[in-house]
């Protein structure tokens, strides 16, 4: 039996300082390839232009090797599916929509442009999205469309299949969602942005992808980012989704807890080794924190080791990772 190598990623987007909670799913994703002998690849995810700024993707790529991890591709030192930068891959999002587009999976939605942006925004799952898509535009008419046009450029919606959907999830176990999964979704909006849902599935089949390790707040994404594959009739890699960091109101890890960019840290004098392990400990990879590189802690990474519900933060603890 032929054995496939291992190709993880991690996919940052530059729209602000790289904080704990990102730096964390970095770990886990690098672990998780490292652990397997594999193949581990950093691409970003500028596809919003205009929330993106180049310097935070420089930024993005020095605080993680400040923390001791590396990639085997990636956008500062290359590799066979460059480029490694999503607002340099527009020819291929643009192909894989002509290929939707032929088999009849698409149509145009003409709603309100608050609304696109609040459908197309991501990637933080389907809860941001706002309520399931109702399919207003779904069966216009010829005429209907013609005369709208006159007065607004479309989005392009994907047509969701009307059964219900499930997959097996490596950390989160099995998952099931109603028919629909949150309506026909945006796959390009109505300003030429092509959305998240549409760039990631092209990027990791373009690339080779087949592990991803993310977040929790993307796992009901991914019903409609298989549904793509599936259509354009690419494999698909197998899901991890980890549960996020949260703070003791119960929401995930913000500014408004106190959470911190490793940019400040690292300005604060405070030892990578030691973040590493504060970001191993609560991810149940070691018993408490205490200074470790991100490489001892390979040989013993597990999946299983990682909770399987939200880890809530508590504000000493927060304060105990930035004492020096």
């Amino acid at each position: 039996m032929i054995m496939t190598l291992m190709r993880g990623r991690f996919a940052p987007t530059p729209s602000g300082l790289m904080h704990i909670g990102n730096a964390r799913t970095a770990l886990l994703a690098w672990l998780h390839v490292r652990q397997a002998g594999g193949q581990f690849v950093l691409r970003m995810e500028d596809i919003d232009t205009p929330r993106c700024k180049p310097e935070l993707a420089e930024q993005a790529l020095a605080d993680l090797r400040w923390i001791g991890l590396d990639w085997d591709e990636g956008p500062d030192v290359g590799g066979p599916y460059a480029p490694y930068v999503q607002s340099e891959r527009l020819r291929d999002y643009e192909e894989a929509l002509r290929r939707l587009e032929r088999d009849g999976r698409l149509y145009e939605c003409y709603c309100s442009r608050a609304e696109l942006l609040a459908i197309a925004s991501a990637p933080h799952g389907l809860g941001s999205e706002g309520p399931a898509y109702p399919g207003t535009c779904r069966n216009l008419t010829a005429e209907e469309r013609a005369r709208r046009a006159e007065t607004k450029t479309p989005s392009r919606r994907f047509l969701v299949p009307d059964e219900p959907f499930r997959f097996e999830d490596l950390a989160a176990g099995e998952q099931r969602f109603p028919a629909g999964c949150g309506g026909d979704f945006v796959v390009k909006r109505a300003d030429g942005i092509i959305s998240y849902q549409l760039a990631v599935v092209a990027d990791d089949a373009a690339m080779g992808i087949t592990d991803v390790l993310r977040g929790y707040d993307l796992l009901d994404s991914t019903p409609r980012q298989l549904m793509l594959y599936e259509a354009l009739g690419w494999p698909a890699p197998r899901f991890a989704h980890v549960p996020l960091l949260n703070g003791t109101d119960g929401k995930r890890l913000a500014k408004r807890h106190g959470a911190i960019s490793l940019a400040s840290l690292r300005q604060a004098g405070v030892a990578p080794e030691r973040i590493v392990g504060w970001l191993a400990a609560m991810s149940g990879l070691l018993d408490r924190p205490e200074p470790v590189s991100a490489k001892e802690l390979v040989p013993t990474f597990s999946l299983s080791r990682i909770p399987k519900e939200p880890v809530v933060v508590t504000d000493e603890q927060l304060s105990a990772l930035t004492q020096i």
